[in-house]
């Protein structure tokens, strides 16, 4: 009788270690790693002819925001598509729990506008058979899973819960509120939350909730952020995943230092980029988490390294909202954005918002000028514009470039579609030097928010691609220590990110020379597969041969199997 459920034959395994790439079988036994070495076939129920294939850890992917998408999708997809096996919810401070039932609607209608996950698809798709947090983490264990999660305890909705919305956003916490909130805090802990998550990006948040407002969290006293961050400390565990970006740079990096003194306990600093013609941004990072690390101060930078365009209308896009005039125009109805874009005083203050330099555009696909206007539904006479960039048009139309843009949107009912260049670099020297750092972990996928206009969560496959196979900027043992053994050790997952005998079997099994995104980095199609006939921007993978998730293989050729064989990683562990 077989002994081993499964065999993988004759592949490369590059173990997650860092260890250099050797030629094994890995055998797996009831979920786990039960050897690595010369393994004969007959010993196996099934075996995998990996010859010529590279057998890895599955990714671990720290940022993403699949609260809602993983009660209707089990194998998160994008990220599951391209290798990833476990995945950390609630980041950035936001999520649906805590929550009360009456306020259900109103979380709702945040991440519909703050991390643009289509409003009709969560109330179809959402359970909702929670409210507390330990609720919602017994709703995770108990849902079809098909990758391993665990979460943070997101602030934003702890303080809501709290304080109310509106006391939250207006001033910080008394003391009996801050008493009430650190206990919800333990009590996430307790049911196995890996630490906590906050985005702090001041009153001009470049994403702001469903009125426009900033978010809970954006406007939060610095003492409050601290307060969280010690109770952490007297707990000696967990990880804190932070953004912290009010437009001061050196004490918004300062007060992230005082958060990991604070806990004691390792920061997740969102985001460190690298961006054409910059190089000052990268290398600043990069010399800042050292600095901290000499320090002893437990600083890890998550970089936004991926190749990926935004594809947008004025009908879905709020990453210009760090403007007041572009916060005040994209917020609301359909009928009213078109309302507030026919002002042309309105139009001529986004314009020099633009012109100021308050959309953050570096790290947003460069300046309006540059984008590319795709066409729009039903709106044939702007077809002689397709392929021009928005400074073209504009050129051409006698007018500023934001005008041309609000002058093509109108005129197609807010259908007009723009691409924009990479989201950030696609400088492969800037990037490699980014990822270099032994301190930053790749990433920031954002799988499950941004639906209709971004794909990062392709970021694993671009990183094998583009840094290993193409540009050679990073080694393949370099890569896949990246990609996984560092963000599980970081954020405290338990044997998971390494392919090590006795330890869970998540692996991914890949031919490196045709991997490949689908379609090319700079594109992507059309789904319309969330619930309500919602529909998604996606990237498939070309290359994967098997994805295996607790030794169970749930995508085979690119084709999901179906199986779910997810677990909720309870204090990093199943």
């Amino acid at each position: 009788m077989a002994e081993l459920d499964l065999v993988i034959s004759g592949g490369t395994v590059v173990d997650g270690t860092r260890f250099p790439a050797f030629r094994a079988d890995v055998g797996i036994r009831a979920g786990r790693i039960a050897e690595i070495g010369r393994i004969a076939k007959t010993r196996a129920k099934r075996a995998l002819d990996a010859d010529g294939l590279i057998v890895a850890p599955g990714f671990v992917d720290l940022h993403t925001h699949y609260d809602a998408q993983i009660q209707w999708d089990p194998w998160c997809t994008i990220s599951g598509w391209h290798g990833v096996t476990s995945v950390a919810l609630g980041n950035c401070g936001f999520g649906f729990a805590p929550v009360h039932a009456a306020e259900r609607e109103r979380a709702m209608l945040t991440m519909s506008r703050l991390e643009a996950i289509p409003m009709v698809s969560m109330r179809e798709g959402m359970l909702w058979d929670w409210e507390t947090f330990p609720e919602w983490m017994s709703t995770l264990d108990r849902i079809p899973k098909g990758v391993n999660c665990l979460t943070y305890a997101p602030l934003a909705p702890l303080m809501t819960y709290v304080m109310g919305l509106a006391a939250a956003k207006s001033r910080p916490a008394t003391s009996v509120e801050m008493s009430g909130m650190i206990r919800l805090l333990d009590e996430a802990m307790d049911a196995g939350a890996l630490g906590w998550s906050a985005q702090r990006t001041g009153a001009h948040s470049i994403q702001a909730d469903y009125d426009g407002t900033p978010m809970v969290t954006d406007t939060m006293s610095e003492s409050d952020l601290l307060m969280f961050a010690r109770a952490l400390g007297r707990r000696g565990e967990g990880f804190i995943q932070l953004t912290n970006a009010t437009g001061e740079l050196q004490r918004d990096l300062k007060l992230c230092e005082d958060v990991a003194v604070a806990a004691g306990r390792p920061v997740l600093f969102n985001v460190v980029l690298a961006v054409n013609d910059m190089a000052w941004v990268h290398k600043m990072f990069v010399d800042w988490l050292a600095s901290c690390h000499a320090r002893g101060i437990p600083m890890f930078g998550q970089a936004n390294s991926i190749r990926a365009p935004f594809r947008f209308t004025f009908e879905d896009w709020n990453l210009f909202d760090s403007g007041p005039a572009w916060n005040r125009a994209l917020t609301g109805s359909h009928d009213e954005k078109k309302r507030k874009l026919a002002d042309p005083e309105l139009v001529r203050q986004m314009a020099a918002e633009a012109d100021g330099g308050m959309l953050q555009t570096p790290i947003l696909g460069g300046p309006i000028s540059g984008h590319v206007f795709e066409g729009a539904k039903n709106a044939p006479e702007l077809d002689p514009y397709i392929g021009q960039s928005v400074g073209e048009i504009a050129t051409q139309l006698g007018v500023h470039p934001v005008e041309a843009a609000v002058r093509l949107s109108l005129a197609s009912d807010l259908t007009a579609g723009f691409l924009t260049k990479s989201a950030t670099s696609d400088n492969a020297e800037y990037v490699g030097e980014l990822l270099a750092s032994p301190y930053v972990i790749p990433g920031v996928s954002d799988g499950g928010a941004h639906t209709k206009f971004l794909t990062s969560g392709s970021y694993t496959t671009d990183t094998l691609a583009w840094l290993v196979r193409d540009e050679k900027r990073l080694t393949l043992e370099e890569a896949h220590y990246k990609l996984s053994y560092l963000p599980a050790r970081a954020a405290g997952f338990r044997d998971r990110g390494a392919l090590a005998e006795g330890w869970p079997a998540d692996v991914v099994v890949y031919d490196l020379a045709s991997l490949k995104r689908l379609p090319d980095w700079w594109d992507s199609e059309i789904a319309h597969d969330f619930p309500g006939g919602e529909w998604r921007r996606i990237q498939r993978a070309a290359g994967y041969h098997w994805t295996l998730v607790n030794g169970e293989i749930t995508f085979e050729q690119g084709k999901c199997t179906g199986a779910t064989p997810g677990r909720l990683l309870r204090h990093g562990s199943a």
